[in-house]
């Protein structure tokens, strides 16, 4: 009787460390896209001033251009 109770316990203990394992890879995972994100941006940005380009891509009109 014992032992079946113990059985029950572990298996529904291996469940929960499943879960709980589960939800960390995927917070781990929505983290790794959002650095990934801001790394392609920052990439572009450097693309950008290396080309001597724009980077806010403002307009000037004829009273600020001077």
């Amino acid at each position: 009787m014992q032992t079946r109770e113990s059985a029950r316990f572990m298996e529904c203990r291996g469940r929960e460390r499943n879960e709980e394992l589960i939800g960390v890879l995927l917070a781990i995972s929505v983290v790794s896209k959002r650095l990934a994100g801001r790394l392609i941006a920052l990439e572009h940005l450097e693309a950008e001033r290396t080309r001597g380009g724009n980077l806010y891509d403002t307009r000037q009109n004829a009273a600020t251009r001077r």
